[in-house]
């Protein structure tokens, strides 16, 4: 009962009601994605509008580009105007493109959504790990990652398999639960806080009168800032000291999974002939079981370190991808995939604890924007060569080419080097 208590108190200093609107905003967000992106628009444009698997991925890697070119500059915006105008936007453009899905169906309009949804929640990720590391501090960075994965794996996991009961001979009504998401979202980001927004964006046009008048145009205004931040940044990589392995190993470790983004849905369904429900199933058991071990993990991490829990991890799912294909029962299905869910639930608090370690205070969110940039690479490219892959060579190929991946970061992350305040055991 004690430890109960205590860890219920733990919990009460990080829950802060604005750590709480970040996870809210973070669910609701992802939920929406999640159900646009895999139980939506893989099997409608397949389907439907029968286009090939290799445009799919060219259709969803567009959402992770439009995410990956604004991360960097959106850290930045974090520390200098604070969450609320960052994220707020963001929300604005994701409501944007879901009232696009809704009201058109041509290829080039879903392919325009998926861009504005990849911009929209750019500032998801940047907001929610800067906002909840600078409140819960240093010695909890293994259970912090592992409270913002919840909400992010809850939505994701949570988005696919309830609309899928919304969705009948149309998609009016889920489109409907969608939207009103969203505008809950753009209500929730009204009540985060503004910190530094009036006083920073005034200094940085002051900044600029005093230097060329009040009549200075635009364009050097713009100048001017651009160049602030390419000084900025070049200050947040001499202030790292990590390896030169470290930046390849980000971008494999979502490459990696987004090499099955768009086609898990499809396999389940057009290999493994699972209807719907099976597939809700199957989604529940891999998420639930990464969502029940990420507490533990995150704190065992923060005792222990990252080391031991990134190489069992990347091992247990490199052999589950390179397996999967090669087994039709859809009982053993079932087990393989709640395998990588465990191994999931290893390698996501003790990597993102990894990376937050190496992270000066003083500048978290512009390189944890640095540093998302360079995973979300791995999101887009990861998307676009898997659908080449199912088209050319068949369905095995993008399963495997991911086990091999993470084979591969087993190897590299084994010669990452940071500095002796890394948790790294």
């Amino acid at each position: 009962m004690n430890r109960l208590l205590s860890f219920w108190n733990e919990q009460k200093k990080f829950l802060t009601p604005f750590v709480v609107m970040l996870l809210v905003i973070m669910f609701i967000v992802e939920f929406v994605k999640g159900a646009i992106l895999v139980s939506i628009l893989p099997i409608y444009m397949k389907s439907v509008l029968g286009i090939t698997t290799f445009l799919i991925g060219w259709t969803l890697a567009l959402q992770y580009i439009g995410d990956n070119l604004f991360r960097s500059p959106i850290g930045w915006l974090i520390d200098k105007v604070g969450y609320r105008p960052v994220m707020l936007g963001g929300v604005i453009v994701t409501l944007l493109s879901v009232l696009i899905l809704v009201f058109f169906r041509q290829p080039y309009w879903i392919m325009l959504s998926c861009t504005l949804l990849g911009i929209g929640t750019s500032p998801l990720w940047p907001c929610v790990i800067t906002g909840a590391t600078n409140s819960t501090g240093e010695k909890a960075t293994g259970t912090t990652m592992s409270v913002i994965n919840i909400s992010w794996l809850s939505g994701v996991g949570m988005g696919p398999v309830v609309i899928n009961f919304f969705i009948g001979d149309t998609y009016r009504t889920a489109f409907g639960i969608l939207l009103g998401l969203m505008v809950l979202t753009v209500v929730v980001s009204l009540f985060l806080p503004g910190k530094g927004y009036g006083s920073d964006l005034k200094s940085l046009v002051n900044d600029y009168r005093a230097e060329h008048g009040s009549r200075g145009s635009a364009e050097g205004f713009f100048t001017r800032q651009a160049r602030k931040i390419r000084l900025y940044m070049d200050e947040v990589r001499r202030s790292l000291h990590v390896s030169w392995v470290f930046y390849p190993s980000l971008f494999a470790q979502t490459f990696a999974l987004g090499l099955l983004t768009p086609v898990l849905t499809l396999y389940a369904r057009t290999i493994l002939n699972l209807t719907p429900a099976q597939y809700s199933l199957f989604l529940v058991a891999g998420g639930a079981v990464t969502v029940l071990f990420l507490i533990p993990v995150g704190k065992l991490v923060d005792r222990f370190g990252v080391r031991w829990f990134i190489n069992i991890g990347l091992v247990l799912s490199s052999v589950t991808l390179l397996t999967f294909t090669s087994v039709k029962s859809v009982g053993w299905v079932l087990v393989l995939v709640m395998l990588l869910g465990v191994g999931y639930a290893l390698i996501i608090p003790s990597w993102n604890a990894l990376i937050a370690s190496v992270i000066p205070k003083e500048k978290r969110g512009a390189i944890w924007g640095f540093f998302l940039t360079i995973e979300g690479s791995g999101n887009v490219l990861g998307p676009i060569l898997s659908g080449k892959l199912w088209d050319s060579i068949g369905y095995q190929a993008p399963f495997l080419l991911s086990g091999c991946v993470l084979a591969v970061l087993f190897v590299l992350q084994l010669f990452i080097f940071v500095d002796r305040k890394v948790m790294v055991r």
